[in-house]
């Protein structure tokens, strides 16, 4: 009979935050994941040699002092790591109709860029970014407020967010700006949490965008990148990671979680039990309604999953950069009416119409110079869709039939039609090209209805509406992107709660100060500041791949 002190379900970077954390305090921790490779939506993946990351594009606040930096940095992982910063003048390209809006690095480049191209909303640009910027301050400030004096004079400290808290993002921006254009390039980052703007939680969407007010960061080896250092940290300190151990019931006993049985039969047992599993899939799948109180069943009855997804891996054999293709992400849209954008890709039929009215575009092999073979240029091209719209996939034990071929050509047409836009020809130039549907998620990442953010992010469902760490059930915690927030951040630092949790501290307790702890940060496309052995790896590449 195997024990442990603690258990954890799910290797994405939740569980793997936890694990360090458990770990680095003394305890036996292994951490069982059912797919072939740790990571859920972190982890990467080859196709014939070219390397893929589905849920990894781009993440924020990694320079020297700044919160993910300082986060890794207490991890212990940071050493293990390498940053690549994306376009400065540009880590996000807003094509809406036709037109190029781009998202400069500092909040004040961006103001004073936005003011350039709408002169007229100079005032309220200012004015409104500036309201972003506060609000999300003073959301990461309220768990932070200690004591009685501290708390009492909370509705001060926070007047901007309790202003417009409980207000959808479509109303603040339309209180503070008035043209359209200025609004969707403003909005655009709502496919960050996966909500159009009439139905997106505004403090959640300043959230994401001062994340990444300071611009964008992609690692090294892409989201499999963060996945190594994160294993690593795992194992430096003691832990255990287990691939293709699919658990299939939490063990509970007089209302205490005790171990976990896996699919095979083979019992596990632990002191604690933590679960990176979408609650839906925790509480209805592992557990049981028999364990849980009415309440957590009317909770989970009433949850909502965010939206899923279709990505195009794609590999192309030419020089893209000639049609402006660089290091930051793309995000096009038909026009300037999101809301009904955004209805579209949720309501019509996804195989009808020659392309998508929304879609985001990466191009990982410049994003991560050294993954570059000197040839070939690797896409991911997302959008999002209606998990019901696959009905006639969902529930089969096998949807790998002809009729599935057939959507996945005509989807990867389409996406391709939206691409030819920015990349004329592309579809000449085709090496690759393979298809992610949400079948595709839930049977890799095992999310409920193959959802990409956890938990929808609207007001009812975030803040002290989320799910929370600790869980009715002695001895058995949450993390993930359905607790404290979403992103590779965010999720991360669910972990760190999680763990904090269980150990009976404050999160910030289990981020060791280290002064030998540095992230490595170059830029993507200045080849004058990346060290000699970037260089050398990235020669390497070419070479090998010139060989073959």
């Amino acid at each position: 009979m195997e024990t442990f002190d603690s258990i954890i379900i799910g290797s994405g970077v939740g569980g793997l935050a936890t694990a360090i954390c458990l770990a680095r305090a003394g305890q036996k921790v292994v951490v069982l994941e059912q797919h072939y490779v740790p990571g859920g939506w972190g982890h990467s993946f080859t196709l014939n040699g070219q390397r893929f990351s589905p849920g990894v594009h781009y993440v924020g606040l990694i320079a020297e002092g700044q919160s993910t930096n300082e986060l890794y940095r207490g991890l212990g992982i940071a050493n293990d790591m390498v940053f690549f910063q994306m376009n400065r003048k540009g880590y996000e390209h807003c094509l809406i109709n036709g037109e190029t809006i781009n998202f400069h690095a500092g909040i004040e480049n961006l103001k004073r860029t936005l003011s350039d191209r709408f002169p007229k909303e100079e005032k309220n640009i200012k004015k409104y970014l500036t309201l972003v910027e506060r609000v999300s301050y003073e959301l990461q400030l309220i768990p932070k407020l200690k004591g009685w004096w501290q708390k009492i004079t909370v509705p001060f400290r926070t007047k901007h967010f309790g202003k417009f808290a409980l207000f959808s993002l479509k109303k603040v921006i339309g209180w503070h700006v008035k043209d359209p254009l200025l609004k969707a390039v403003l909005n655009i980052q709502c496919g960050d949490h996966g909500l159009s703007p009439n139905r997106a939680c505004f403090p959640v969407h300043c959230s994401v965008m001062s994340h990444y007010f300071d611009g964008g960061f992609y690692p090294m080896g892409g989201g499999g990148g963060i996945i190594k250092a994160m294993t690593t940290g795992v194992k430096r300190n003691g832990g255990e990671i287990r691939v293709k151990q699919s658990v299939s019931k939490i063990l509970i006993e007089n209302k205490k979680a005790i171990g976990v049985q896996l699919k095979d039969g083979q019992q596990i047992f632990a002191k604690t039990i933590v679960s990176n599993a979408d609650p839906s899939i925790t509480y209805l799948n592992l557990i049981g309604k028999e364990h849980l109180s009415k309440g957590l069943i009317k909770k989970l009855e009433k949850t909502k999953y965010s939206v899923t997804s279709l990505i195009l891996f794609l590999t192309l054999d030419m020089d893209v950069t000639q049609f402006g293709i660089d290091s930051g992400n793309i995000w096009m849209m038909k026009d300037e009416n999101d809301d009904q954008n955004f209805d579209n890709l949720m309501n019509q039929p996804i195989t009808e119409g020659d392309d998508f009215p929304a879609i985001f575009i990466s191009c990982t092999s410049i994003k991560d110079p050294v993954s570059f073979n000197g040839r070939y240029h690797n896409f991911e091209v997302v959008t999002y869709v209606n998990y019901d719209q696959l009905s006639e996939f969902n529930g089969l034990e096998d949807y790998h039939n002809d009729r599935y071929k057939a959507f996945k050509e005509i989807v990867i047409n389409k996406l391709m039609n939206n691409l030819e836009k920015i990349i004329p020809n592309a579809k000449k130039h085709v090496v690759q090209a393979e298809l992610g549907t949400p079948k595709t998620n839930e049977f890799y990442i095992n999310s409920t209805r193959g959802n990409v953010y956890g938990t929808e992010k609207t007001l009812n469902q975030v803040g002290p509406f989320s799910f929370k760490n600790k869980t009715e059930i002695e001895n058995f915690f949450l993390c993930g992107s359905s607790t404290l927030s979403h992103g590779v951040s965010g999720a991360t630092h669910s972990g760190v709660s999680a763990a904090s949790a269980i150990l009976n501290c404050k999160p910030d307790d289990l981020l060791v100060k280290n002064l030998d702890q540095k992230l490595r940060i170059y830029d993507a496309e200045d080849v004058s500041t990346w060290p000699e052995w970037v260089h050398k790896k990235r020669s390497d590449k070419i070479r090998k791949f010139k060989e073959n």
